[in-house]
């Protein structure tokens, strides 16, 4: 199988030392990849830490499986100014998306087996030009105008987000039934291919307390939420809902179903993140090619002293292999 492309991310955050870390612990079900960074950079920061990491540039994806047993392989990107860890530099913005715009064509071209994306800072990159709400929205235009939906999966708990990186006030007034209509069917869609779930069952969350007591205290739930799980139902999808999202989280409740639909992010990202601050994925359901990513930012404050917790990056590239293994018939349904 092929690799797993790795992007740098912003090269001022967390991103090449956690890279460095992943491979560290390769021998802990880390799949075979490559990251898509400047090699010199990656070696003086594992000098400057003390890490034993070769670095070794490869000419080509399909070299790393090769090297990655004994060495970092690193397809050679090259960054126009030094790097200051906490000090971003939009001077280096064009080669963090341009390390995202080779990934994605080496996973379209089917000669990277994913994609995982480390941090980016997006006020650097829009200093830069870049125009997009973030890495996901990005990933869309580049794969043709897909229609993406992001889900966050830790063990035991997987939701997605109707409205994504809005103000709430904003979440509400655009929450539709169109949007959760096609929440829920690339969601049972990815959740049947990448997870191996044949019959998968969603539970949906009511926007307003206790999923709006009948209208009394607010009508979404009737005039918006339930019409879309009607059509959902018709379609063959099993959802459950709209239920209230204070009781949807808790053990016994998350052994009922395989993701929730959640109206707005923090309704998604505040439960995951108390379960498991430390082993989400974020994971882009709906494109061509597999995209997953550790759930944090740069860490500026922390970068360049080697106190980054890798275990978020190290679940997104076991994520990630997983997935392209199901996609490839190589690993049985869950």
């Amino acid at each position: 199988m092929s690799a797993v492309a790795l992007t740098m991310g912003e090269p001022a955050g967390i991103g090449g030392e956690i890279a460095l870390q992943a491979w560290l612990r390769r021998d802990e079900g880390v799949p075979c990849f490559f990251a898509i960074d400047d090699a010199d950079r990656l070696a003086a920061l594992a000098r400057g830490l003390g890490w034993t990491v070769p670095v070794r540039a490869i000419a080509a994806p399909e070299d790393a499986p090769e090297i990655f047993p004994k060495a970092l392989p690193v397809l050679p990107l090259a960054l126009p100014h030094q790097v200051v860890a906490g000090r971003p530099d939009a001077a280096n913005a064009p080669a963090v998306i341009a390390a995202i715009d080779n990934a994605v064509a080496l996973a379209r071209a089917g000669r990277a087996a994913a994609v995982v994306t480390n941090p980016i800072n997006k006020k650097c990159l829009y200093a830069a030009g870049f125009r997009h709400p973030g890495h996901t929205e990005y990933l869309a235009e580049l794969a043709g105008g897909a229609v993406p939906v992001m889900m966050l999966a830790c063990p035991g708990l997987r939701v997605v987000p109707v409205t994504i990186h809005l103000p709430l006030k904003d979440a509400v007034a655009s929450l539709s039934a169109e949007a959760i209509i096609t929440a829920g069917r690339i969601t049972a869609a990815g959740l049947r291919r990448d997870f191996g779930i044949e019959r998968p069952v969603l539970a949906v969350a009511g926007l307003n307390p206790h999923a709006g007591e009948e209208g009394a205290l607010g009508r979404e739930e009737i005039e918006i939420i339930a019409p879309a799980l009607a059509r959902l139902r018709g379609e063959g999808v099993a959802v459950e809902g709209p239920l209230p999202a204070d009781t949807l989280f808790h053990a016994a409740a998350r052994r009922r179903y395989d993701a929730v639909l959640c109206m707005y992010h923090d309704q998604a990202l505040i439960p995951l993140k108390t379960i498991d601050f430390e082993n989400g994925v974020n994971i882009t359901l709906g494109l061509p090619f597999i995209r997953t990513s550790p759930d944090h930012g740069t860490a500026f404050g922390i970068a360049g002293k080697g106190i980054a917790n890798p275990a978020s990056l190290i679940a997104a590239l076991r994520l990630a292999g997983e997935m392209a293994a199901r996609r490839a018939g190589r690993l049985p349904a869950a």
